[in-house]
């Protein structure tokens, strides 16, 4: 009895060590094992049609016409947003080059700026800005590898997304074969969890499009170049925590504020600061949490502060994690309660 007693003790330690070993192995893939299972669970009713219907039960196949079909509508609109934006920086940078660089520029801005807010504000003003962009100039290698670098990541999460939805419904089962908890209990997690990951990616996708729509609405009102690319492109920006449209609207007010157009710019910044800013807080809570039953408050803190923990990925984390605990107290006061 004895002997049994120590097996078992050594055997839960060996479990727990290896367990924790494993962790660290896999804990640089995270960010891209959370992205993946999340796409995974978004794209799995486009992977059942194409099971069932297309390639009569072919998961390899279907996972991979999932894919496809996931790159073609996010890479075919990145591609050629993607050209835009590149052949525009060029016109600019030739813009720059051909006329003395960025300098006369930055002087006509901090004239400009001069001219609507305290003087103080905008001293040492040239000197910061030409700073930044000869920084900026030196570092255009660190920005290529970074690019190079997320592509890389991007292959890794198809590739990941890829076995996620082939090889889902097995995991998913030996998962609940291992917990101890009865299926039902296991079921209710893995689908309000599976609730929580369509309603943050969803919602957020929602709160993109109507951020995307506004700031190229408010662009093309206020006279700036281009507004339906830059609202394109603000719509993908403002999925960017801590930095959003933001991305977008300042070199749109740095333009306005380069030729002259103060009133545009002043109205810009307004239009961006308190209609575009805001609706992501208004509609942030309310989508999401609708999605996955828990309060607009909850929701709104889960989210800033996975983001301030775990960064981006913590848009996912902290409501994951928050509709997780909801369930298990849920569970505990319908069957664990004395």
């Amino acid at each position: 009895m004895k002997a049994r007693v120590m097996e078992k003790n050594f055997f839960y330690s060996l479990l727990i060590l290896v367990g924790i070993l494993c962790s660290v192995v896999f804990w640089p893939f995270l960010t891209t094992l959370i992205v993946s299972i999340s796409l995974s669970v978004v794209l799995y009713p486009i992977y059942t049609f194409f099971n069932n219907k297309v390639t009569n039960n072919t998961p390899w196949l279907s996972s991979l016409l999932t894919i496809v079909c996931f790159v073609i509508v996010l890479g075919v609109p990145a591609f050629f947003i993607g050209g835009m934006v590149f052949d525009q920086a060029q016109e600019l940078y030739a813009t720059f080059t051909s006329h003395g660089g960025s300098q006369p520029y930055i002087a006509q801005l901090s004239t400009t700026l001069s001219k609507v807010v305290p003087i103080e504000m905008v001293s040492g003003l040239e000197e910061k800005l030409a700073n930044a962009v000869t920084s900026l100039s030196k570092n255009v290698a660190t920005i290529f590898t970074s690019t190079i670098s997320t592509l890389l990541g991007f292959l890794l999460v198809l590739l990941s997304l890829f076995y996620f939805l082939k090889d889902g419904h097995h995991w998913r089962g030996t998962l609940m074969e291992i917990s101890p908890l009865s299926d039902e209990y296991d079921e209710k997690i893995l689908t309000k969890l599976s609730r929580a990951v369509n309603g943050v990616m969803k919602g957020y996708l929602l709160i993109a499009l109507v951020q995307g729509l506004l700031m190229g609405v408010g662009l093309w009102i206020f006279g700036v170049p281009n507004p339906a690319l830059w609202g394109i492109f603000a719509g993908i920006a403002s999925m960017v925590p801590s930095v959003g449209t933001a991305l977008v609207a300042l070199p749109a007010i740095g333009y306005l504020a380069l030729v002259g157009d103060t009133f545009g710019m002043v109205g810009l910044s307004l239009w961006a600061l308190v209609l575009v800013g805001t609706i992501d807080n208004i509609l942030n809570p309310v989508v999401v949490g609708k999605k996955i039953d828990l309060h607009p408050l909850i929701i709104l803190f889960s989210v800033l502060g996975g983001i301030s923990l775990m960064g981006a990925v913590g848009v996912l984390i902290g409501p994951l994690l928050v509709s997780l605990l909801y369930t298990l107290l849920t569970i505990y006061k319908e069957h664990f309660k004395l």
